[in-house]
C-alpha cells in the first residue's frame, strides 16, 4: 500500500498544476513534494507526471489514477478532520476569497461576531475581484458573483444583484431630468470596462412596467471598478452605472440619486460557494451558515433590490 503522504502529493499536485503550488498548500517544500510523487512512480512503475520547466502535465497513467483516488482520498481527508473535530468547538484556519469592495463593505464587518462565536477560528482571507480555483488553490469558500462553478460546488445565494444609474445632486442639477435610459445619452458617463475582455459594458435595463431598453452613455470616464465609479460620481463627473451593493452607502448618505428610479438590471446572484462535501470542516460549516444568517438578518437580499 502506498503511504498517504505521497497519493496526497500526488494528487495535489495534479489539481494546481505545480510542484511549488502544491508544497505551498501542503506546508511542504518542493523538493519535498518532488521526491514523494518521485518515490510513487518508481514504486508504480508508472510515469504520472510530463515535467517541464512552466509546469507539470499529468499522463494517461497519471489521469487514470487521479480519477480513481481524487475522490476517495477527499473523502479519508474530510473524515479525519471531522473525526478529529467531532465534540470540539471549530478551529483552524479558514481560507475565503472574496471581492475587495464587497468583502470590505459587507463581510469583514460580520468579523467581530463571528470571532465571539468560534474563537478558535482563524480567518484567512484574500480579497481578489476573481473567481477562486477553491480546490486547487486551498481554499475553503468563496463569495462573489458571476460564477462559473465547477462539477462539485455548491453554492448559496445571498442576494440578486442589481444594476442601476446614480449621480451625485450637484451633478444633476440644472440638467434636464433623464426619464428613459435613451435620455442617458446627453449626460456625462462613469463607464466600466471588463478586466477580463477589456470591451466596455453594455447594458440593457428593465422597468418595472416591464419596457426593456439600451442604456447608452457619453463616454466621459472609463474604470474597470465598479467601487472607483461610485467614488467618480461622488465627485460629481456624471453618471455611473453600478451594483447597488456598491451604490447603497451614497444613496442611503444622500450623496447618491438614482438617476431612473424604476428602471434596472438584473446582474444574477451573489453567492457564498463551497465544495460539496458530505462531511465539511467545522469551520468552513459554522462560517456558511453564519454568512447566511448574518445576511438574512440583515436585509442583505432586500438591500440590494433597486425598488
Amino acid at each position: 500500500m502506498q503511504p498517504l503522504s505521497h497519493l496526497e502529493c500526488f494528487v495535489k499536485s495534479a489539481q494546481v498544476g505545480s510542484f511549488s503550488a502544491a508544497a505551498r498548500l501542503l506546508e511542504l517544500t518542493p523538493a519535498a513534494v518532488s521526491k514523494k510523487v518521485a518515490r510513487l512512480e518508481a514504486s508504480l512503475g508508472v510515469r504520472l507526471f510530463q515535467r517541464s520547466t512552466r509546469k507539470l502535465t499529468l499522463t494517461e497513467g497519471g489521469e487514470r489514477l487521479l480519477q480513481q483516488i481524487g475522490g476517495p482520498l477527499a473523502a479519508l481527508a474530510d473524515a479525519i478532520d471531522h473525526a478529529a473535530e467531532e465534540d470540539k468547538q471549530p478551529a483552524g484556519t479558514l481560507r475565503v476569497s472574496m471581492g475587495q469592495a464587497f468583502g470590505r463593505a459587507y463581510v469583514v464587518p460580520l468579523l467581530d461576531e463571528f470571532l465571539r462565536r468560534y474563537p478558535a477560528v482563524v480567518p484567512d482571507w484574500r480579497f481578489d475581484n476573481r473567481q477562486a480555483d477553491l480546490i486547487g488553490e486551498g481554499f475553503d469558500a468563496g463569495i462573489g458573483s458571476g460564477l462559473d462553478l465547477k462539477a462539485g460546488m455548491v453554492a448559496r445565494e445571498l442576494g440578486r444583484i442589481q444594476v442601476v444609474a446614480v449621480a451625485a445632486p450637484a451633478y444633476l442639477k440644472g440638467r434636464p431630468r433623464a426619464r428613459h435610459p435613451a435620455d442617458l445619452a446627453a449626460l456625462d458617463g462613469i463607464v466600466r470596462r471588463s478586466s477580463q475582455n477589456n470591451r466596455l459594458y453594455q447594458y440593457t435595463l428593465r422597468h418595472q412596467a416591464g419596457e426593456v431598453a439600451p442604456a447608452l452613455l457619453r463616454t466621459r470616464v472609463v474604470f474597470d471598478d465598479p467601487e472607483a465609479m461610485c467614488q467618480a460620481a461622488l465627485m460629481g463627473l456624471g453618471v455611473a452605472l453600478v451594483p447597488m451593493p456598491f451604490a447603497v452607502p451614497g444613496l442611503q448618505s444622500g450623496a447618491l440619486v438614482r438617476v431612473l428610479p424604476g428602471w434596472a438590471m438584473d446582474a444574477g446572484p451573489v453567492s457564498l460557494y463551497y465544495p460539496a462535501k458530505k462531511l465539511l470542516p467545522a469551520r468552513t460549516r459554522v462560517f456558511v451558515d453564519f454568512v447566511v444568517e448574518q445576511f438574512r438578518e440583515r436585509g442583505f437580499a432586500r438591500l440590494i433590490q433597486a425598488g
